[in-house]
């Protein structure tokens, strides 16, 4: 039985067919085929913040890159680049506070990342020119910035990545601040591209896109991480 995996999604206009800017909850496909090739089973989760409990069916969450997070959730004033949803971020918060309470498998991509610093009390760069003095990690419309990111030896993503540090990424706002999580990986300019919690069985986030690459390394130990889980649990076919 393959671990089941929840991936955070969109609510934007899309046009296919006969139909033009329809409302769709959507994600690029490439999170779904990286959680498909890594032996998970996705499923998209439309923002909803009413309650969890759609975790009881999840083995596995993946928070997806998107919008900027709210500022007024880390009690800064908004600057002018920032763009948020705040349906999104409700929703998310409550997914991503109950999946920790109950240390459920969490990889959090780009915007991802930044909720669960925010969610760990952390607070966020709104505009990374401004602090940076350099628009690399957004070099352009729909075009990655690569880096090569330092990782802290003995962590988990070092573990995972290996001797492999090049990154892409796209994203204006970055970590200032941590919170409770372990910042565990940096682009050469010293921005965070990996924090982790140590203390929970699998809690990761990363600054940049690896499901542009559908990479397995990182895919793969969530779904892992999931699998062993349902085991520990003795999650069978009758449970679902």
């Amino acid at each position: 039985m393959r671990p089941i995996i929840g991936i955070t999604s969109y609510v934007v206009p899309a046009t296919w067919g006969v139909w033009r800017d329809l409302p769709s909850t959507l994600v690029p496909h490439d999170y779904v085929e990286a959680v498909t090739l890594a032996g998970g089973r996705a499923v998209l989760l439309p923002p909803d913040d009413r309650d969890a409990d759609v975790l009881r069916a999840l083995d596995g969450l993946v928070l997806a890159g998107g919008p900027d997070v709210d500022p007024a959730l880390y009690g800064a004033a908004c600057a002018p680049e920032s763009e948020f949803v705040i349906e999104r971020d409700a929703g998310e918060l409550v997914l991503l506070r109950a999946a920790l309470d109950a240390d459920l498998p969490v990889l959090g991509v780009c915007r991802g990342m930044q909720l669960l610093t925010v969610a760990a009390g952390g607070t966020l760069h709104q505009h990374l020119p401004d602090v940076l003095g350099h628009e690399r990690h957004r070099p352009g419309p729909g075009v990655y910035g690569e880096h090569e990111a330092v990782f802290t030896a003995g962590s988990r993503i070092a573990g995972l990545m290996g001797t492999d540090r090049a990154i892409h990424c796209f994203h204006h706002q970055g970590v200032a601040d941590a919170g409770s999580l372990t910042v565990t990986g940096r682009a050469e300019d010293g921005l965070p591209e990996a924090v982790e919690d140590p203390a929970r069985r699998f809690v990761l986030g990363v600054q940049w896109h690896p499901e542009y690459r559908r990479d397995q390394r990182l895919f793969g130990a969530l779904v892992d991480a999931a699998r062993t889980g349902m085991k520990e649990n003795g999650t069978t076919c009758a449970d679902r």
